[in-house]
């Protein structure tokens, strides 16, 4: 009785009332109502146990991510590290994280994304910790050895979180993909607002340790809070290959504009804080507050923009080609760019970052959801394998993009200058954004 007419009673109430005014085919109609209402039921327990975890897993991954931009760069320099070496520093970490995305997001139902993401947690906190020890290495070759095998152990554990955080989202919200991780990329976006200003204020006022030590051990408190709520989710394994999925020509185009966002956000993690000190006079807090201009657009905008891309999925490629533009405007005119021979102002320097930021959310968002889309209309399985594969080949082509933006950009800042370099990165925007047409692909 209480099933007979408890809330469900209620809503076939209302969806009988609406047929018969509507005076059509009654079994059609009830579908028809029901299937729009559907959105509006409340969130099983599983859901909302998971976008909680899912939350602080990526709040817990940028936060430390995020850490090493305001001071690190500086603190590198005095221990006698070269400019293309930090970039380098800052590449491995790209190029590690590019590896694990494969293998993990291909056997990420054989080790299981409970596990996958927790253990990815663990390690990433441990390393976080251990960096932050790096300042008692006073010799230069000792340093940057330790840098690189720290960071790339480091890079494993966070392409463990990422990855099966990504899956386990198009999991359990199959339908609502974009609208739920614009809803999530809000903790993303509250790591990197919260990362560079926590870190460079943190440094200024204790030190190199401090930083690292308490942001390590408040990630290690996450790991047994998300294995308590994390729920436990099966699937059985498919034959599906990254090299299958990867050479469709839609998902092809839709990894070179990945690779030009996590490039861009890559060559400004290793190359920011040195020219904003040179140019600008400012200290490691302040560089922290500067890289705002960048995560707190692209935390803002990205729900409205996860919401749009779910109601209205022929307008996603639109929002790719704008938010590619903005982002090639916006790095050719970080610097800006010599040719233009406009003045460098503090203001303009801020502005182009917030109009970074916000292109970010608008290629960003919609990118996911599209390549599993792709993915299911080419003969893919539905189910966790396949979505450990798209999550995957995503994470594997931004830690591509960013190993190439520190790398590249690095060099180009040491040869030529920042400004240069900040001109290739927009030129490969403009490259990505106009060819973002996948209507006949």
């Amino acid at each position: 009785m209480d099933e007979e007419y408890g809330p469900g009673f209620d809503r076939r109430f209302t969806a009988s009332l609406n047929i018969q005014h509507a005076g059509t085919d009654t079994d059609r109609d009830l579908d028809a109502v029901e299937g729009s209402t559907a959105p509006s039921q409340r969130m099983s327990r599983h859901q909302v146990l998971t976008l909680i975890s899912m939350a602080s897993v990526n709040f817990c991954s940028m936060i430390c991510y995020s850490i090493l931009g305001p001071f690190f760069p500086n603190e590198a320099e005095k221990k006698g590290v070269s400019q293309t070496v930090i970039g380098l520093i800052f590449g491995c970490y790209a190029l590690c994280n590019l590896v694990a995305s494969l293998i993990l997001g291909k056997y990420i139902v054989q080790i299981g994304p409970k596990f996958m993401l927790t253990s990815g947690l663990f390690v990433s906190s441990v390393c976080t910790i251990l960096f932050g020890l790096l300042d008692r290495c006073h010799r230069t070759t000792p340093f940057i050895i330790m840098c690189f095998l720290i960071r790339s152990i480091d890079a494993i554990g966070f392409s463990a979180a990422m990855t099966s955080s990504f899956a386990v989202i198009a999991k359990v919200f199959p339908s609502n993909i974009a609208t739920v991780m614009g809803s999530l990329e809000v903790f993303t976006g509250l790591g990197l607002i919260m990362g560079p200003p926590m870190g460079g204020l943190l440094y200024q006022s204790f030190g190199y340790e401090v930083p690292f030590m308490a942001l390590g051990c408040f990630v290690l408190l996450m790991v047994p809070f998300n294995m308590c709520i994390l729920p436990h989710l099966e699937a059985t394994p498919a034959n599906d290959s990254f090299v299958r999925l990867f050479i469709h020509p839609k998902v092809l185009l839709l990894c070179f504009v990945i690779f030009t966002l996590s490039s861009g956000l890559g060559f400004i993690d290793a190359t920011l804080a040195i020219f904003a000190v040179a140019k600008f006079n400012l200290s490691a807090g302040y560089v922290g507050l500067l890289l705002l201009g960048v995560s707190l657009p692209y935390c803002l905008s990205s729900p409205l923009l996860g919401v749009v891309s779910d109601k209205f999925p022929s307008v996603r490629k639109w929002l790719v080609v704008l938010g590619g533009l903005g982002t090639a405007v916006g790095f050719c005119l970080l610097g800006p760019t010599p040719i233009l021979h406009i003045p460098r102002q503090l203001w303009l320097f801020v502005f182009m970052l917030t109009i970074i930021g916000f292109s970010l959310g608008l290629t960003g968002i919609p990118i996911f959801p599209e390549i599993i889309n792709c993915a299911y209309e080419n003969g893919f399985e539905e189910g966790l394998s396949t979505l450990g594969l798209v999550s995957g080949l995503f994470g594997a082509v931004w830690s591509t993009g960013t190993f190439f933006g520190p790398t590249f950009g690095g060099f180009v800042t040491q040869r030529l200058s920042f400004e240069w370099a900040s001109s290739i990165e927009g030129g490969i925007g403009f490259v990505a954004g106009p060819s973002s047409d996948w209507n006949h692909m």
